[in-house]
């Protein structure tokens, strides 16, 4: 029988409260801690301690603490130019993946963790996990939720508040819980950015 932690990747179902799961898991999260205690004038310092907490992670990454953790990041896979606002939540029991230029608004939570609907092998504690990935350039608003298992194309727009249950293809603007493709990206963002207001090209640096 494959031991609990060899079981955190391959989708089955282990126990999380396993003692050698627990010993890698509580050293992660003691440094989580210290960088939740950064103060805001130590960049550098945030910028030293990710690349060592995490799994990846690219350069111009920033994550606004509190910044949420299973694992403290260990299974978790930045590209470059990632933006997190305030309380970002990776339940990154199994891997998470984040293509390039992905921004979070504040409160997103990402989560790789599940338990069986069987009640008899939840009140053991079973749980299992399902790999998460989010593509390059997509922009997750305020409060979204995304769930095991679930994969995220490229240049996606996810509306505040939704609740991703299933895929998502590249170049859609989707919304809602659950979260559904409204339309895609197209001319007219070409134009407008909010609204009725227009992109003033002129005036970009």
């Amino acid at each position: 029988m494959s031991k609990m932690k060899d079981r955190l990747h391959t989708g089955e179902l282990y126990l999380p409260g396993d003692d050698e799961i627990m010993a890698g898991q509580l050293k992660r999260l003691d440094r989580l801690c210290d960088f939740n205690l950064t103060r805001p004038a130590e960049q550098e310092k945030r910028s030293a301690m990710l690349k060592e907490m995490f799994a990846e992670i690219g350069e111009e990454c920033y994550i606004e603490p509190p910044f949420y953790s299973n694992f403290g990041g260990g299974h978790v896979h930045f590209g470059r130019n990632v933006y997190a606002n305030f309380n970002l939540t990776l339940v990154d029991d199994t891997h998470i993946y984040v293509g390039d230029y992905t921004m979070f608004g504040p409160n997103v939570t990402i989560a790789t963790a599940g338990h069986p609907i069987l009640p008899e092998l939840r009140e053991q504690g079973y749980q299992y996990n399902m790999p998460v990935h989010i593509g390059r350039n997509c922009w997750l608003g305020a409060g979204v939720i995304v769930l095991p298992g679930i994969t995220i194309g490229d240049n996606v727009v996810i509306g505040a508040g939704s609740v991703v249950t299933k895929d998502l293809p590249s170049n859609v603007v989707a919304v809602g819980n659950p979260c559904r493709v409204l339309r895609e990206v197209n001319e007219h963002d070409k134009e407008f950015y909010f609204k009725n207001r227009k992109i003033d090209y002129d005036n970009l640096t």
